[in-house]
């Protein structure tokens, strides 16, 4: 990492302003669960010894976890964090995969991964790997703008215990040579205690909705949108306050209470629904909850899987592109008894709700009732 790369981030005390008030973790009442996902069972093992990819021979990726993915150029890319050689070696913060198959019910298998000169996998946003400082980096989601790959990511000063680490700031990076090389951005970064140091993107309506939660798996979880054009300048975003749309991130409100983790959201056009997928770290499961709009409200929480039959079980990521009908693909990592990742599929079923006779018009669109009412 450049000298003045680190400079600029020693400049920033995140261990304090990671101590920041967030606003309460308490979102309007919640909707009545119209979907429920069941019979949630293991397709594959994506990563490690044991998957059908072979990536500790191809790639050295022994153990990885997370598997985040987003779309570029027609092609679906899988994001991993801190992956390892064998016995624990070569440990690198992040790696990246591009997808055989976008669609998750045919050959979805890894193609490919971004490598090193000897043809391993290579870490591609580089991280200084000094505890108390910067630890390791973690990237959080991805959205393709264009010819540009863009990785939101959160740089972890410290890891602690019972779910809890400390985040001394996120921001994005991006390549323009489809993942080989990326740089981090100089603007696009926002210190510890914003609440969105984890983040899931949804591209919709002419916006990038950012749905957020704080270091930890603790916070609650919270709502922003950008124009793509922006997305690199941090004052540029809005943030949901439960009434409209502010451009003071600490005014955001939640939408899902805590505590929530690592999140994933989608759109069925079957079900006219949105689903969000996370970790429930006092439940030790991962956790679906749905809404007509992004802004919900949100329905009550339904358990996919639990930890009592997936043992470690966390970051569960729906693969985004899929007709969400009857079946949904998502990923979910283990840390035991092996630490990779796992493509998962469940049973959607509807509830008895009339669909076709609920008002299901999105007021987060541009334009839109919330977008006059803040006005």
């Amino acid at each position: 990492m450049a000298s003045a790369d680190v400079e600029r981030m020693d400049a920033i005390d995140t261990m304090a302003l990671s101590q920041a008030t967030l606003p309460l973790d308490l979102p309007d009442a919640e909707a009545p669960q119209r979907l429920r996902i069941v019979d949630t069972e293991i397709v594959n093992q994506l990563t490690g010894a044991a998957s059908p990819n072979a990536t500790d021979a191809r790639w050295n990726v022994h153990g990885t976890d997370l598997g985040h993915m987003f779309k570029h150029k027609g092609d679906l890319f899988m994001v991993f964090g801190d992956t390892y050689g064998s016995d624990g070696g070569d440990w690198r913060s992040n790696t990246l995969a591009r997808m055989a198959d976008p669609d998750p019910a045919s050959d979805f298998s890894i193609a490919s991964m971004i490598e090193t000169a000897t043809g391993a996998a290579k870490e591609v946003i580089r991280s200084a790997k000094i505890p108390g400082f910067e630890w390791t980096v973690i990237p959080t989601n991805g959205i393709s703008l264009g010819e540009r790959m863009v990785l939101h990511y959160m740089s972890v000063r410290m890891w602690g215990q019972d779910d809890k680490w400390f985040v001394r700031r996120s921001g994005l990076a991006y390549s323009d040579d489809d993942g080989q090389n990326w740089t981090r951005s100089d603007t696009a970064m926002w210190p510890a205690g914003t609440g969105f140091e984890q983040v899931a993107y949804v591209d919709h309506g002419g916006m990038i909705y950012v749905f957020g939660i704080p270091q930890g798996r603790f916070g609650g979880v919270r709502l922003g949108r950008v124009a793509p054009q922006d997305v690199f300048d941090p004052s540029a975003y809005e943030y949901w306050t439960g009434m409209g749309w502010a451009a003071d991130v600490q005014a955001a409100q939640a939408v899902v209470p805590a505590p929530a983790g690592e999140l994933s959201v989608a759109w069925s056009e079957a079900h006219q629904s949105w689903l969000m997928m996370y970790l429930e770290p006092v439940e030790r499961a991962v956790i679906l909850r749905t809404a007509p709009t992004m802004t919900g409200p949100w329905s009550d929480a339904q358990i996919v899987a639990h930890a009592d039959e997936y043992p470690g079980l966390y970051a569960p990521y729906i693969v985004p592109g899929q007709t969400i009908d009857d079946t949904v693909y998502f990923t979910m990592s283990k840390w035991k008894p092996v630490y990779n990742v796992f493509l998962m599929k469940g049973r959607v079923e509807a509830s008895a709700v009339d669909v076709a006779a609920m008002d299901t018009t999105d007021l987060t669109e541009p334009g839109g009732m919330v977008d006059q009412i803040a006005e």
